[in-house]
């Protein structure tokens, strides 16, 4: 039986998240998980932070005392990871800046990123993606009809972040995710796994029999190799501090010439027109609901003004969409026909490809075992 469609009362979560439930009083169990799980991030004593996060800065120095080096850290040109770049370096870290260009950068972003590089003097390495291959991925995975294209842009992030950390001997990759903006846990099948470089090479080879000779892929074995054979930690860096968004966009604007995005993640065209138009049309999910929720949850948004950043497109104008849809359909190859059949068909699991699900679970389930009995 169809439920009825309800939101929540405290956040904006809604019944397009498959496994929603809400209290007696119309709150979720999205916020209500969020706020238990985040309590100690979000209210810390600030005294106990700033501790916290200097003992983690003489760590990092430590590590990489004579090294060109000490951290690496990604920058989309978004402005969380903006933000971290920026404290590492005013916490005085010698990072170096990477950055992954798979030919869908805004100029936005190439902006912001540039500013930013530049004003703060750091090293920055851009890892430039073969955009030919880049582009038979991307069929493969729209002709599977899976929900994650972007799984293919976030797995060779990974993979560049932790082959530069091993490559540099650096054990600490500074990232932006965090639980003030992004902490809020993803619906079920609303992405898929990060490190399924399994299920990527499965596509690949079904849909359209692409060969994978430069695409920089990662899966679970290696994260294990890198996480306890070269001891490189990836750190939610802006858990350490106060981190409120708004705050941030104000101080890197003043100091940087900062530019922010309409919503969340849209430095990319792809992400945009992806997160904008793909998912709410073709899957139900409208990321904006997850985002504009955690801000709500975590103090930094009302209420009021998350539902008011829902009303409408995802998208500052028509106009705009359609120019990114014409974008979209240029540089893919297709026809407008191509992708209105492509947005007709239903959506399909990963789960239906090979994955190594089982084995990333494994070793999660293993790992934090093992950490619990040792902090007895």
């Amino acid at each position: 039986m169809k439920r009825s469609y309800q939101v929540c009362n405290l956040c904006v979560m809604d019944t397009s998240a498959s496994d929603i439930t809400f209290d007696a009083q119309g709150v979720c169990n999205y916020c209500t998980e969020f706020l238990i799980r985040s309590k100690d991030i979000i209210n810390q004593d600030p005294v106990a932070k700033k501790t916290e996060l200097d003992n983690f800065i003489a760590k990092v120095k430590a590590a990489g005392k004579n090294k060109r080096y000490d951290c690496i850290v990604g920058v989309s040109g978004g402005v969380d990871s903006s933000w971290v770049l920026y404290q590492a370096v005013k916490l005085g870290l010698r990072p170096l800046a990477v950055h992954m260009d798979n030919g869908w950068n805004s100029e936005l972003a190439q902006h912001n990123i540039a500013n930013l590089v530049q004003g703060l003097g750091v090293d920055l390495h851009t890892h430039v993606i073969d955009w030919p291959e880049y582009k038979k991925l991307m069929q493969a995975f729209f002709d599977a009809d899976v929900i994650d294209v972007e799984l293919l842009y976030d797995n060779a992030m990974l993979g560049v972040n932790y082959r530069l950390a091993v490559q540099h001997n650096s054990r600490y990759i500074l990232a932006g995710t965090n639980q003030a903006t992004e902490g809020m846990r993803m619906p079920p099948g609303w992405n898929w796994l990060k490190y399924d470089k399994t299920n990527i090479k499965a596509l690949a080879r079904k849909f359209g029999r692409v060969q994978i000779r430069t695409f920089p892929t990662i899966g679970t074995l290696e994260y294990i190799r890198c996480r306890l054979a070269n001891r490189i930690q990836w750190t939610s860096f802006l858990d350490m501090m106060p981190f409120n968004k708004f705050d941030a966009l104000t101080e890197l604007k003043e100091k940087h010439h900062y530019k922010p995005y309409p919503y969340k993640h849209y430095e990319s065209i792809f992400t945009r027109f992806y997160q904008g138009y793909i998912l709410p049309n073709k899957f139900g999910v409208d990321k904006r609901r997850l985002h504009l929720g955690t801000l709500v949850a975590s103090g930094q948004l009302s209420r009021e003004q998350a539902l008011e950043g829902l009303k409408g497109i995802a998208y500052a104008s028509e106009a705009d969409l359609e120019r990114d849809k014409q974008y979209f359909i240029k540089k893919m190859g297709w026809s407008e026909a191509d992708l209105t059949e492509y947005m007709s068909r239903v959506g399909k699991p990963h789960s239906l490809y090979g994955t190594e699900e089982p084995l990333w679970n494994m070793f999660q389930r293993s790992y934090t075992a093992i950490s619990r009995n040792q902090a007895r």
